[in-house]
């Protein structure tokens, strides 16, 4: 497919996992990428693997307002449009309120909300004149609570409210936003919970599907809201999660 031939494609938290797995898609789809995220060398393993001249990389810290404005300026400056925002740049802390600290909630806020709020703030006004797209990467944990990770369900269920009402109101300007909520998903984040096979007994148990996501079949569903195809899709916090959110909670049965 070559939905996204002419566009270009800002992915945050493009080194690795669900990030690095959308730049590529993008890419395969003719996009020109802009990777953003904190560590070069990432960045640019990821970057030898896309088409020549088709992408930018642009270390960013997304928890900075200047940084994340000077990404989007720059992606203008060098390429002369944006038509679609990732918002993928995350982080998370395990442990009940009382274990944490105020630098746990503010480490997390920062970059899982802040970051979403300045990328949206900026990107706005450049995609409303290419009728561009935004597509935030909120998780399961924005839609329903965990044991012991209420800060990142804060941050998450946050993204999620703010996903809906950015939609209300930039609508008539041309702009869809959406959020893709993914469940367990086989990324370096996640890599030592896949090493425990009783919990990933339980996580098995728990999806229908019986299995945690691939990165890839996260940005499938990304690049599906970002392109032409989603075009009356707008507001949605889309599960991509393997069925776990259809679940009322209560064990099987058999």
């Amino acid at each position: 497919m070559t939905r996204f031939n002419d566009k270009v494609v800002i992915v945050t938290g493009a080194g690795s996992g669900i990030g690095a797995a959308t730049a590529r898609r993008f890419a395969d789809e003719g996009a020109t990428v802009v990777l953003a995220g904190r560590t070069q060398d990432k960045l640019d393993r990821i970057a030898a693997g896309l088409p020549a001249g088709k992408y930018l990389v642009r270390v960013t810290d997304v928890s900075q307002q200047a940084e994340v404005e000077g990404l989007v300026a720059d992606t203008v400056r060098q390429f002369g449009r944006l038509d679609v925002l990732v918002n993928n740049a995350g982080t998370a802390v395990e442990g009940k309120i009382t274990e944490s600290s105020i630098d746990d909630w503010k480490k997390v806020m920062s970059t899982d909300l802040d970051g979403v709020y300045f990328g949206c703030r900026a990107a706005i006004p450049q995609l409303i004149v290419t009728g561009g797209s935004i597509v935030n990467v909120a998780s399961v944990s924005g839609l329903g609570g965990d044991w012991s990770m209420s800060i990142y369900n804060a941050a998450k269920g946050a993204v999620c409210n703010f996903t809906r009402a950015l939609a209300m109101d930039h609508g008539r300007d041309g702009i869809r936003i959406n959020a893709v909520c993914p469940s367990l998903t086989r990324t370096n984040l996640t890599e030592d919970m896949y090493q425990k096979p009783e919990l990933m007994a339980k996580f098995a148990e728990r999806i229908p599907l019986g299995r945690g996501a691939e990165p890839e079949e996260v940005a499938d569903v990304i690049a599906f809201l970002a392109s032409h195809d989603a075009r009356f899709v707008n507001g949605v916090n889309l599960p991509v999660d393997g069925g776990l959110t259809a679940s009322n909670g209560q064990p099987p049965m058999s």
